[in-house]
């Protein structure tokens, strides 16, 4: 799917059909491509009929208040994909520190890989997908959202926050069904949620920017077993 913003091309992804306006305003949230505008629109094909396109082309319109986005040519990878540390430093300068909320209970954080897998549905049927969900502090799953793409599926959970009206994310969870990678801990932290609970492993960099942005990290949260990765705490004396 191409992904345009005011008409100009920011992204060509790979993903699974479904929630497609939710992928694409969460991705230009998540990338900072907004830069705070509101959206009037989302629509597919801007320039021709959807049919013609095949539904793979949508066009987030903000009436020319968000920055003029530079044009992308190339194919954005749903799973994973920064490489340089340029990378890391304009998220630093984008993004500030998350503000302080109370840490979620262990046992909360545990429960919450079995809670999403009900409404996985799309993973049931073909053992193919991510999943990506947002959670309270009471441990009820709001939204949840799949994608074969692990950053897809953030995008979408974010996408439909951010049509709702219900961004920043302050004091909510956001749960993902593969390893925690930089880009995730990047959507999360611009999403403004204060806890990352992920199936699988943080990379170091991710584990290093969640610190850095005051977020909650946690891995391998399986079988009643996890790992708390950040906020980063002294060794015992």
């Amino acid at each position: 799917m191409t992904i345009q913003l005011d008409s100009t091309v920011v992204a060509t992804t790979m993903r699974t059909p479904g929630h497609d306006f939710e992928l694409a305003s969460g991705f230009c949230h998540t990338e900072g491509l907004l830069r705070g505008a509101s959206i009037s629109s989302v629509k597919y094909c801007a320039d021709g009929s959807a049919v013609d396109s095949e539904f793979n082309v949508v066009t987030v319109d903000t009436g020319g208040r968000a920055p003029t986005p530079t044009p992308r040519l190339g194919l954005t990878s749903s799973s994973c994909g920064w490489c340089g540390s340029e990378q890391l430093e304009e998220m630093y300068q984008r993004l500030a520190p998350l503000p302080a909320t109370p840490p979620m209970p262990i046992d909360l954080i545990a429960a919450i890989p079995g809670r999403v897998a009900s409404s996985q549905g799309l993973f049931d049927a073909t053992g193919a997908v991510h999943a990506a969900a947002v959670f309270d502090t009471d441990g009820d799953v709001r939204t949840v959202r799949e994608d074969v793409g692990r950053h897809n599926a953030v995008d979408k959970v974010v996408g439909a926050m951010l049509l709702a009206g219900d961004l920043p994310a302050t004091g909510l969870g956001l749960f993902v069904s593969g390893r925690a990678s930089v880009e995730m801990i990047q959507k999360a932290w611009a999403a403004g949620f204060g806890t990352v609970v992920a199936v699988s492993a943080p990379t170091a960099l991710a584990v290093s920017a969640a610190r850095r942005a005051g977020l909650c990290l946690v891995g391998f949260v399986r079988d009643d077993r996890l790992n708390v990765y950040a906020p980063e705490r002294p060794a015992n004396p």
